[in-house]
């Protein structure tokens, strides 16, 4: 039997997309893979339709480090319509109860501490959470009553930014893994007594991805038109981007052979943990990440790309 040709191109590296507002992150991640050929992609942490900012997209071997972007925290800014709630706790859904109480400055700021550390959270009922197999999302829309657990999540910053008008609030948030911000401006709305439901969110980083290295859709197309497939990869951040501080496990081209073919090897150097995850690096490329133990690093995946 004939092998079966690849489609794509076997490329490695992240690209820190601006996704538009209207567009799903499915949607952009297929944009991005057709416009760059590219053989596997995936991306670490959705975000709404009615959501723009950071979605950073794997290519390649990066995709063996999604697992520590998703961990990281993220920052978002987001405006809060006060006095309706609505059944998707964003503008997308349909109004459920309403107040007319508006808070001030003094009150808003008043209740930003309950929301801060670790707390327990409801996610919405339009989520991307299965329940029994079927996303959240899909049994709210078929008319189905929800309901999800409550689950711990961090919020390490929660900033009251700027009150437009008594009708609406900008807040900045930085968050632990698996928060939803819809619900904490909902929860917010309930603590006031005011309800309320996102009308704006924008996430402005993710881990290490930020705006300043961010490009949008517009751009790789432009980009697109004007040369080959290839010529996009100048845009790709490398693979080691996502692993921030892990501490760094510098090889010779020696052991770096015996890392690809899945061997251990001795550590050297006395910065170095004694035990904990790292990442192997040879000529200042990674090449896999693993754990250092009794003197050793243990890969746990390696970068073939």
């Amino acid at each position: 039997m004939a092998n079966r040709k690849r489609k794509g191109r076997d490329i490695s590296g992240w690209l820190c997309l601006d996704k538009a507002v209207g567009q799903t992150s499915t949607a952009a991640v297929g944009s991005v893979k057709r416009l760059f050929d590219a053989a596997k992609v995936g991306h670490a942490g959705t975000l709404d339709p009615l959501a723009s900012g950071i979605l950073p997209i794997a290519f390649g071997g990066a995709t063996k480090t999604v697992p520590f972007v998703q961990d990281s925290r993220k920052l978002y800014r987001f405006t809060v319509q006060w006095g309706t709630e609505t059944d998707t706790d964003d503008s997308d859904g349909t109004v459920v109860e309403t107040s007319d109480l508006r808070p001030d400055r003094a009150a808003i700021e008043a209740r930003l501490g309950d929301f801060l550390g670790e707390i327990m959270q409801r996610p919405p009922a339009f989520s991307a959470i299965k329940i029994a197999g079927a996303r959240a999302y899909d049994l709210a829309r078929d008319g189905e009553t929800v309901e999800i657990d409550e689950r711990p999540v961090v919020i390490h910053r929660f900033e009251l930014t700027e009150v437009p008008d008594a009708d609406h609030a900008v807040f900045e948030a930085e968050c632990g893994k698996g928060t939803y911000v819809r619900a904490l401006a909902r929860d917010m709305g309930r603590k006031l007594g005011a309800l309320g439901h996102v009308v704006a969110l924008r996430r402005l980083a993710v881990g290490p991805f930020t705006e300043a290295t961010a490009i949008t859709i517009a751009d790789v197309i432009k980009a697109r038109e004007e040369g080959p497939a290839s010529s996009l990869d100048r845009f790709l951040l490398p693979i080691a981007t996502a692993l921030g501080d892990l501490p760094e496990v510098v090889v010779g081209q020696r052991d770096a052979a015996e890392i690809m073919r899945g061997g251990s090897v001795l550590v050297r150097g006395n910065d170095l943990p004694i035990a904990g995850s790292a990442q192997a690096t040879v000529a200042g490329r990674t090449i896999a990440i693993g754990e250092i133990e009794h003197g050793e690093f243990h890969p746990r995946r390696v970068f073939r790309a």
